[in-house]
């Protein structure tokens, strides 16, 4: 299956700027089912200072500069990624949830090193005893760790209401707590926090969705979204994701971006500036199957 992804972010400024320095996080990452083929990314005004990187946990940045006064900053990504299915998982063959735990307990094997990293707090998610006692719901004696994810995707699905208008980028998980409603953003850094309380390593996914009209219905140009998920380590077979926010297991028509600790890691763009004063933000997304 391979899809054509088109991302468009639009900033614009009620004042002039005349300095501003930005990262974006757009390209697909490559997976052991994901293969991205054609990435190109325009930038309006053209950057004085362009450069590609990869980030810490291996995703492909983007930092420029643009030295120019400018009432708007417009950034096009265009992107073309096959994806395939994975190995099937039987979520009961995976160890107990206690005996993954007690790998991330000091002294940590050499073989859980990169995935030890994900069991602190992070600036967005900190773990506490309350959601540790949400999660023990899921994660009953002995449970297997895969068994107990799922569940946990299944439970916050159910108890907290999708929401755009509830939150935003810096409302802080306590809030999402308290109201029980947020987006795919919240969700994710929810089940990571539940995860996490009971020492197990969890980590943010970025992405794309690819979504389908009602039927009968004509799909509208720009209505996918950019989408977030969690991901659990599981020894044995890896990061293993879970999507909180639609009650699924991310396959086929999930497309990985970027992932990290929390948002703050893999937000798509982020920068400063001089300048600007108020501003405005506009993005629309557009995932078409080949």
């Amino acid at each position: 299956m391979t899809y054509h992804i088109l991302h468009r972010t639009l900033y614009e400024y009620a004042a002039p700027v005349s300095v501003s320095q930005h990262v974006a996080r757009l390209e697909p990452r490559a997976t052991s089912t994901q293969t991205p083929a054609d990435f190109t990314l325009e930038i309006v005004p053209e950057p004085t200072l362009r450069r590609t990187r990869t980030d810490y946990f291996g995703n492909q940045l983007c930092l420029f500069s643009i030295q120019e006064v400018h009432a708007r900053l417009e950034i096009v990504t265009k992107s073309r990624v096959s994806k395939r299915a994975g190995q099937l998982i039987v979520l009961d063959a995976a160890p107990a949830w206690e005996e993954v735990a007690g790998l991330f307990r000091d002294p940590v094997s050499p073989e859980v090193i990169e995935p030890y990293q994900f069991v602190f707090d992070s600036p967005q998610v900190r773990a506490s005893l309350e959601l540790s006692d949400y999660a023990r719901e899921s994660f009953a004696d002995g449970t297997s760790l895969l068994v107990g994810a799922r569940d946990l995707a299944s439970r916050i699905f159910s108890d907290f209401k999708f929401d755009a208008k509830a939150t935003t980028v810096a409302t802080p998980l306590e809030e999402v707590w308290e109201q029980r409603r947020g987006v795919c953003q919240d969700f994710a850094h929810l089940g990571i926090a539940c995860l996490r309380s009971l020492r197990l390593p969890a980590r943010y996914v970025s992405g794309y969705l690819r979504t389908r009209p009602p039927e009968g219905k004509p799909r509208l140009v720009g209505a996918d979204a950019s989408h977030a998920w969690f991901a659990v380590f599981c020894p044995g077979v890896g990061w293993v994701d879970f999507d909180p926010t639609n009650n699924v297991q991310p396959a086929e028509e999930h497309i990985t971006v970027a992932y990290g600790r929390d948002f703050g890691d893999v937000s798509p763009v982020a920068g400063i500036l001089t300048g600007g004063g108020e501003h405005e933000v506009q993005v629309s997304v557009d995932v078409t199957e080949i």
